[in-house]
């Protein structure tokens, strides 16, 4: 098991969409949001995911995918 720390930035085309739920549904990891700020233009969060190597590289490519920036990524030792 891998723990990956991510800082994302949702554009505002993401607003309506349910992109934490569903990387939660398709990929078997678990995440948990330690900030996140939303507004009607923008939105960032802080997650940290705990997971599989493989899991975690498709939960990454799915959210670039989607137009989810990621701003920084870090792996928590562990």
């Amino acid at each position: 098991m891998k723990k990956i720390k991510l800082e994302l930035v949702f554009p505002e085309k993401l607003k309506d969409e349910a992109i934490i739920c569903d990387i939660c549904k398709k990929f078997d990891i678990v995440l948990n949001i330690v900030g996140a700020s939303f507004s009607t233009n923008t939105g960032w969060a802080i997650v940290i995911l705990n997971g599989k190597e493989e899991e975690l590289k498709k939960t990454t490519d799915y959210l670039t995918a989607a137009g989810v920036e990621i701003d920084d990524s870090e792996v928590i030792p562990g």
